[in-house]
């Protein structure tokens, strides 16, 4: 939810309550906006708690991952796609990156705490082919 709208609405709660209920109709605003703030912290911690056990920058699937990014999202919500935090590559623009057991890599542009732009960096097939060539039968 944006700040403004959930700061709005607390206010609200407060002045509504108080209006109707007087000051017990305050403590129940109170309490209400407590009890949101706690749900959201819980969720935070939930995903940080996720992510802190994968290694840092690693992926199950790069592909998958690059495929379900929107420009705008929030650290938050790409967090629990990607499972694992990831690996900084550098400072100005804030680009992370995480990589699969294939080689192929995602690199997130981030500003502000929301994804402005990513590449999917596949390994060089060439230099597989060059590594592994294929015999003839003999």
């Amino acid at each position: 939810m944006n700040t403004w709208i959930g700061s709005a609405l607390a206010v609200v709660a407060f002045v509504l309550g108080g209006v109707l209920w007087g000051w017990k109709g305050v403590i129940l605003a109170l309490s209400v906006v407590v009890f949101w703030l706690l749900l959201q912290f819980g969720r935070l911690m939930r995903i940080m708690r996720a992510a802190s056990e994968a290694p840092v920058g690693q992926i199950d699937s790069a592909v998958m991952l690059a495929a379900k990014l929107q420009v705008g999202m929030k650290l938050i919500e790409l967090l629990p796609l990607s499972r694992s935090l990831g690996r900084k590559l550098h400072d100005n623009p804030e680009t992370y990156g995480w990589i699969d057991a294939g080689g192929a890599q995602v690199e997130i542009v981030l500003t502000k705490g929301r994804v402005v732009s990513w590449a999917l960096l596949r390994p060089d097939e060439s230099s597989d082919t060059m590594a592994n060539p294929t015999l003839p039968n003999a």
